[in-house]
């Protein structure tokens, strides 16, 4: 014989089940009605071969020795480092696709956190990758043009830490997925996020 109190309970735990799932859908998909797509994220090197050209591949050049300006001579290479560059070009997107974006849906992208990653799975901050760390950059997507923007993909400092600074007296190269999220909000304040990858090859690479 079923018991009905064991059904009654069953049902109302299963309500709230489904209530949680939805909860969660909302809170994964936000409230604003619009979203970002970024359509186009490339990196470039602040020093060395092929400085300041943006691609899809990152090329970050751990120490440049530079021969110019004065006192650093062919003979007498200067080490220095570079930060390096990352570019994203944004588009906004309703997410009705039958609406056209007004004022309101126009969102200004106020910061960023970038998080590297490597695919054999050893991730230690410090010791297989670099830090983690969060950035200020200021642009607005508005109705059907795309917003492009450059930010600090690599810092100066992270060339100074492990697992980097390793990489000045060895041929070893470092291969990461840089994971870049830009946060931001709608004109009537709906948080908005979007994020993407680039692929970053650390190493001492020949400068010219």
């Amino acid at each position: 014989m079923i018991d009905m109190g064991s059904v009654s309970r069953g049902i109302v735990i299963a309500a709230v089940a489904a209530a949680s799932v939805s909860c969660g859908d909302v809170v994964r998909q936000g409230r604003a009605p619009s979203m970002l797509v970024i359509n186009q994220l490339t990196g470039a090197s602040g020093g060395g071969h092929a400085a300041n050209t943006f691609s899809g591949t990152l090329y970050s050049d751990v120490q440049v020795l530079l021969t110019t300006p004065a006192p650093c001579t062919a003979a007498s290479p200067c080490p220095t480092l570079f930060s390096d560059s990352g570019q994203a070009s944004v588009s906004l997107v309703m997410k009705d696709a039958t609406l056209v974006p007004t004022s309101n849906n126009q969102v200004t992208i106020n910061r960023y956190h970038i998080e590297y990653l490597r695919a054999d799975g050893r991730n230690t901050p410090g010791v297989d990758v670099p830090y983690s760390f969060d950035g200020a950059v200021t642009g607005t997507v508005a109705g059907n043009a795309s917003t492009t923007f450059t930010f600090e993909m690599v810092r100066h400092v992270a060339k100074q830490e492990s697992p980097l600074v390793q990489l000045i007296q060895s041929s070893k190269i470092i291969s990461t997925i840089a994971n870049v999220t830009f946060y931001g909000q709608d004109a009537v304040g709906n948080e908005i996020s979007v994020t993407g990858s680039l692929l970053i090859e650390f190493g001492n690479f020949g400068d010219t």
